[in-house]
């Protein structure tokens, strides 16, 4: 079996190429969009590194073409003047969809988040709902993973848990009472994995969560125990967050919005885990905070 990968430096890009290149039955080709990023990939010759424009239909040709999937990474949660949530989240989703269509790939597998909504009046949230929508109208089999905050050694998610659970206080958003499914990464790359080897019947949504509910209050608070750093959590309230991020977000053009306040402060409710429907074990979130500890130590121990 051969998959194609967009995305594939990204944190879950590099995690998903790790697990793959230890399968004894797929290969992949690994989109990225610089020499730069073909150099920092994983070697393994299950793993062809192929450079790619989303605006050359060429380079997304020779991405896909004889492949059996298309795991769909690339996106973007903050915006910057060269790259927006229609260009990065849609218009890249629109170009793989005419790229498969083209090479007749019958299935794709679409990596969104958890509060997808082409409806939604938050932009991001929109945009990849919008994105769902073009997978939807493609004609192709597809297979929506929709995501909550992903904790893995370099995810975004994961380097700032550590720097605040490093510090001795800390304030945050909402006091950070907001509710949470952390899902370990090597999780997705698992049921990433599962969903290429079983090609959807039309397009099948799962939302898949970590097993926990916690806060980020309690994520913080626990990661910080683990560290043995005793610490306070301070309060900033949302809505002087956002009137900041605006400021600084119209001096600079890039960084917090409030846009991207109001997604990293939603909810992450999951009335069913998608997890058991494809056959993923889920790792204890006590166990993925172990991992992101000892990743922290080796990385200080190379320093």
């Amino acid at each position: 079996m051969k998959v194609a990968i967009t995305g594939a430096n990204s944190s879950v890009g590099k995690v998903l190429l790790g697990h793959l290149a230890r399968e004894g039955n797929i290969s992949a080709i690994a989109g990225v969009r610089s020499q730069e990023l073909l150099a920092a990939l994983p070697v393994s010759p299950r793993i062809t590194p192929c450079l790619i424009r989303y605006d050359d239909s060429t380079s997304l040709s020779r991405l896909v073409t004889d492949t059996n999937c298309v795991v769909h990474l690339a996106g973007i949660l903050f915006e910057s003047p060269t790259s927006t949530y229609q260009t990065a989240n849609i218009d890249t989703t629109q170009a793989v969809v005419d790229a498969c269509q083209q090479a007749h790939v019958n299935h794709i597998v679409l990596i969104s988040v958890l509060g997808a909504d082409r409806h939604s009046p938050n932009r991001y949230f929109s945009s990849k709902g919008r994105a769902e929508q073009v997978v939807h109208d493609s004609g192709i089999s597809g297979t929506i993973l929709r995501t909550p905050i992903l904790l893995g050694p370099d995810t975004a998610g994961a380097r700032s848990l550590v720097t605040l659970a490093s510090r001795s206080s800390v304030n945050v958003l909402g006091g950070g009472q907001y509710l949470m499914r952390p899902l370990d990464v090597d999780d997705l790359s698992r049921a990433i994995l599962a969903c290429a080897r079983l090609r959807a019947k039309g397009v099948a949504i799962h939302e898949l969560a970590g097993p926990q509910t916690t806060t980020y209050h309690g994520l913080i608070s626990e990661l910080g125990r683990l560290m043995g750093n005793e610490m306070s959590i301070g309060s900033i309230p949302i809505w002087a967050g956002k009137l900041g991020a605006a400021i600084m977000n119209r001096i600079t053009g890039r960084g917090m919005t409030p846009t991207v306040i109001d997604v990293i402060t939603a909810n992450e409710v999951v009335p069913h885990n998608g997890a058991a429907d494809l056959g993923v074990p889920l790792t204890p979130l006590s166990t993925t905070l172990d991992k992101l500890l000892n990743h922290r130590t080796q990385h200080h121990d190379r320093v």
